[in-house]
């Protein structure tokens, strides 16, 4: 049996370790970011989005309720900063495929639509 935290863990690790001569670009890129912007990317528009992004954070730092246990979680800056990036990747990744979804059912719609002036003629 795999366990699916320490198996994230460990692609996390591989992706943010990648990189020739020990540079990671996106690792760089993510820690230039101004608050602003962490602030905005951080809030998708898409509830749905939302939910499931909130579920992979929970998922990644465990998932005891806070209600009926005193739940604290110290890290590193290093692992924080990390943790961001990879919820923001995901968020990346809900929006395009939320934004294809969504293209999809257009062009679905349209098609349905143009079937049906065509039958008309």
């Amino acid at each position: 049996m795999i366990n699916h935290h320490n198996s994230q863990q460990n692609y996390n690790s591989e992706f943010f370790e990648q990189g020739g001569e020990g540079k990671n670009y996106l690792w760089q890129y993510v820690q230039s970011l101004n608050p602003e912007v962490v602030e905005q990317l951080s809030h998708p528009q898409s509830q749905e989005v939302f939910q499931v992004m909130e579920r992979n954070i929970v998922g990644l730092l465990g998932g005891l309720p806070s209600d009926q246990f005193n739940v604290s979680i110290s890290t590193t800056r290093e692992h924080l900063g990390r943790l961001l990036a990879s919820a923001m990747m995901s968020g990346y990744f809900l929006r395009n495929a939320e934004q294809r979804m969504n293209f999809e059912r257009s062009l679905q719609a349209a098609e349905h639509k143009s079937s049906q002036d065509y039958g008309e003629q």
